[in-house]
């Protein structure tokens, strides 16, 4: 019976690596998570050999560490160092040339990318996080082309989470640990009694994926261990957060004392920003050649932590670290359902790990949910 959409097959370890094969035979290259400098990065990978076999990690405000597993598992840690934005929207691209000829100024936009590309070990979380992505980049009156042109073509390996860190909160959040869609195949890593991956069928891309891989019917043990792990996942969050009335939450509290202290703490490193899946803040740049006749204008990332990004004529609008942790983090978890009808965070516990001073988001709300409106208190 040929795979179709909504259906599962199994797939021991080699036969992960035909279908990897077949990705690339299909003339996609694959991006995936693999151990680089004593962390998990994504990455070009070519297949199962370059995974993370065996080695999970250590995640904790302002923490993190590798560890050696018992087993042999290949998705046996939580999110890695950096998400999949980097390659959707990509940390430094060219936005336009101009070149001045003897007839005149000539104008010339950089050809749209042309990289067709397999995410492979997408968490449920980053899944979100790309969904959001396509809210603010894709779906609106102004889509971002070289966002759109980069997102047409990725085809998304999901991995459901067996190993959540200690920050994450994906099930506060409601965007994990198990992919529900978003993704062309949705892999569960059983290890137990054999190693074998539960690969759910997500698309019909997918499905005509798996017609070029020997694979085996789903039995009904294999279903019901396939649900246990993401059932025990949800179970070891790593850290909760009460998001209810969180919009009202925040705006309500402004000028509540706990952004006074967050503030004592917070370096405005901009580690949380660059970090976080859905964060979109960028600047441009222009340069010119010296002979003056070449000029660019170069997009990059940015971050709300900058005292320059919130520069208007005369100064900047929030030139206290204080302005710009709340803006940071009223906007991330209560403006943006008024923005685009959904939170702004995801719950991967990155900006909690990569923070050097370990501030956690979940503790900075839980502050304010126990005493709101402390500041009119003490007027």
């Amino acid at each position: 019976m040929s795979p179709h959409i909504g259906t599962s097959v199994t797939l021991d370890i080699g036969g992960l690596e035909a279908l990897f094969r077949a990705l690339i035979e299909d003339g996609r290259e694959l991006v995936g998570p693999t151990v680089q400098d004593d962390a998990i990065v994504l990455t070009r990978i070519r297949g199962v050999a370059d995974l993370p076999r065996g080695v999970g990690d250590e995640q904790a405000p302002g923490h993190y560490r590798l560890r050696r597993r018992s087993d042999q598992a290949l998705f046996g840690f939580a999110v890695p160092q950096h998400s999949f934005k980097q390659e959707l929207l990509v940390p430094r691209t060219e936005l336009v040339q101009i070149r001045r000829s003897k007839t005149g100024l000539v104008v010339t936009e950089p050809p749209r990318p042309d990289r067709r590309v397999a995410f492979i070990g997408v968490r449920a979380c980053e899944i979100a996080a790309i969904r959001v992505q396509d809210v603010v980049l894709r779906d609106g009156p102004y889509a971002d082309a070289d966002y759109a042109s980069r997102r047409a073509q990725i085809f998304v390996v999901a991995v459901n989470c067996s190993d959540p860190s200690g920050t994450c909160f994906c099930a506060s959040m409601g965007t994990g640990p198990r992919a529900e869609a978003g993704f062309d195949l949705a892999v569960t890593e059983l290890l137990e009694p054999e190693h074998l991956f539960v690969v759910e069928i997500g698309s019909s891309a997918g499905a005509t994926m798996l017609e070029k891989v020997s694979s085996c019917a789903t039995t009904e043990a294999e279903t019901s261990a396939a649900e246990l792990v993401v059932a025990n996942t949800r179970e070891r969050m790593g850290r909760t957060v009460d998001t209810t009335d969180i919009r009202n939450l925040l705006v309500e509290n402004l000028e509540h004392p706990r952004w006074d202290d967050v503030a004592d703490r917070c370096l405005a490193c901009a580690n949380c920003t660059l970090a976080c899946p859905t964060c979109f803040c960028t600047s441009t740049e222009d340069s010119t050649s010296l002979d003056g006749d070449d000029a660019t204008r170069t997009r990059r990332w940015d971050s709300c932590f900058t005292m320059d990004f919130a520069y208007l004529h005369g100064g900047g609008v929030r030139p206290t670290v204080r302005g710009r942790y709340r803006q940071w983090m009223t906007h991330k978890l209560a403006t943006w359902h008024d923005q685009f009808g959904s939170s702004g965070c995801v719950g991967c516990g990155r900006c909690i790990t990569w923070c050097p001073v370990g501030i956690d988001i979940t503790e900075e709300v839980a502050a304010i949910r126990r005493e709101p409106g402390a500041s009119r208190k003490a007027q």
